[in-house]
């Protein structure tokens, strides 16, 4: 499926620390998530190794909400949280 990355999804990803491109992979490659609203959500788990905000981090977890329109997705919008998950 393709991917339409929208405006404001791209502000949010880069205030909250994670780019087109993993967006993009979330939505083709995570794991669906429930999401609000009849929209659609993945998540996806990235290793992170860094500081962020003053603290180090080892995971970034990526979650995508969008709607799919024909053979399109159309992203929402994206949360970033920061830690350690089971994979």
């Amino acid at each position: 499926m393709k991917v339409r990355v929208d405006p404001h999804t791209l502000e949010r990803a880069r205030e909250r620390g994670t780019s087109q491109e993993e967006i993009e992979d979330v939505v083709e490659t995570g794991f669906a998530i429930p999401a609000k609203f009849g929209r659609m959500a993945k998540a996806k788990v990235f290793d992170f190794g860094r500081n962020r905000h003053g603290k180090r981090y080892e995971q970034k977890r990526v979650e995508v909400v969008y709607v799919v329109e024909e053979s399109l997705a159309v992203t929402v919008t994206v949360y970033v949280f920061y830690g350690k998950w089971e994979v």
